[in-house]
């Protein structure tokens, strides 16, 4: 099958590179205002390219009207937030389903648009939720449900990923295209967690920052703390000593979540899937994508017994 994709010049778009070439599927044209794709040599040599938008639309419209041989079948996403919606929109209109990086949309109103698109073109939209194939989450999703728990479980997250100055002066940087730290790095958490612990039930807000925030979020059947930064001054010491500049834990009523491996090729899967007539779509991403959009507006509140610890100590509080 053919296969466009929108910001092939981004730190994500190898991974979609790498899925439709293992896939056994074309690439035929990719866009993006940065030209510094050689990436795509690795992969389809024979791919148009285009850094103005509105030509690479037009290119896509006389394939899809050339016949059903040349058209794009998906049209895979990976520009910055605030065109998902756009990008998906043009996908659909031109008869090919949307791949798309987390966050699918910034707002969650945007999504009942795009379920109308959805029923007028009969085309689908696709959400790229990587840690729901991850086997270790698979077997921990298994497990939670098999224990049929009466009490909440306790779950910590931590997410420290440590960012250069150019990160406030990219797209990342402004949150009306970013949606925030909440949106930007926490949303996979975020969704893979009410996959995991259900629904959620209330949401509060400890620490709002440009570069860090922190909040605790119950669900059916666990209690989250967590806390997500871009501040490499939050890693830990064990962290910094060893070289990294990022850091990420979960612990599950005190255990930890181990899964740091098995990443390399989640998005191929999540590509098979969807082609084999699976995958995750609006409805999926819809309670993540709600939830940490109203994170992002929520005034924090005074630390109390369910504050992550690392607020704590930047705060200089006990408990």
């Amino acid at each position: 099958m053919n296969f466009a994709i929108t910001g092939v010049a981004g730190y994500i778009a190898p991974r979609h590179l790498k899925a439709i070439k293992e896939t056994g599927n074309n690439l035929i044209a990719a866009c993006d205002p940065n030209d510094s794709v050689g990436i795509i040599d690795s992969y389809f040599m024979d791919c148009s390219f285009f850094t103005e938008f509105e030509r690479f639309d037009r290119h896509l419209e006389k394939l899809h009207r050339s016949g059903n041989d040349n058209k794009v079948n998906y049209l895979s996403i990976c520009s910055p937030n605030h065109l998902h919606d756009a990008h998906i929109r043009l996908g659909l209109r031109l008869g090919a389903d949307a791949i798309c990086e987390k966050p699918l949309v910034i707002k969650p109103s945007n999504l009942r648009y795009l379920k109308e698109l959805e029923e007028e073109t009969g085309k689908k939209v696709y959400n790229i939720l990587q840690l729901r194939v991850h086997p270790t989450i698979i077997k921990l999703k298994e497990k939670v449900a098999s224990e049929n728990k009466k009490t909440k479980r306790d779950v910590v997250l931590t997410y420290i990923t440590s960012r250069g100055l150019w990160y406030n002066y990219s797209w990342k940087g402004d949150i009306e295209k970013s949606g925030g730290v909440a949106t930007n790095i926490g949303i996979h958490f975020f969704d893979m967690l009410m996959w995991l612990f259900g629904k959620e039930q209330s949401n509060t807000v400890f620490l709002a920052e440009a570069n860090k925030m922190s909040g605790f979020m119950e669900l059916e059947n666990a209690n989250v703390r967590w806390f997500l930064s871009i501040d490499k001054n939050d890693l830990p010491t064990e962290a910094v000593q060893s070289g990294k500049t990022t850091f990420r834990s979960i612990s599950i009523d005190g255990d930890e979540l181990e899964f740091t491996g098995g990443f390399t090729d989640l998005h191929t899967v999540v590509y098979q899937d969807i082609i084999n007539g699976k995958g995750y779509g609006i409805d999926d991403a819809y309670p993540s994508i709600d939830s940490v959009y109203r994170i992002r507006f929520m005034k924090p509140m005074e630390v109390n017994d369910f504050t992550h610890p690392y607020v704590l100590k930047l705060k200089g509080k006990k408990l």
